[in-house]
């Protein structure tokens, strides 16, 4: 392996344990649900999820768990 991709793989490791250095804006992503697939999406800094659960509720398992997942890389969207 080249030498400076060695370097290059550490530093991604770096990166990726230094969460802060992230900031997602947005992202599609498939749920494997208990029952069946669901497509939850960030946009704006709000979670949307085409299930049932959340249409009534505005949050559900899905997007609670990407929540969960993402913690700090997500920006908090600002009230308009």
């Amino acid at each position: 392996m080249h030498s400076g991709m060695i370097g290059k793989i550490d530093k991604a490791r770096r990166y990726a344990q230094e969460r802060d250095r992230f900031e997602i804006q947005q992202m599609s992503i498939r749920v494997h649900g208990d029952n069946a697939e669901h497509v939850v999406t960030l946009s704006e800094g709000r979670w949307r999820c085409e299930c049932d659960f959340f249409q009534l509720q505005d949050a559900c398992a899905h997007t609670m768990a990407l929540e969960l997942l993402t913690q700090g890389m997500v920006p908090t969207p600002v009230a308009a």
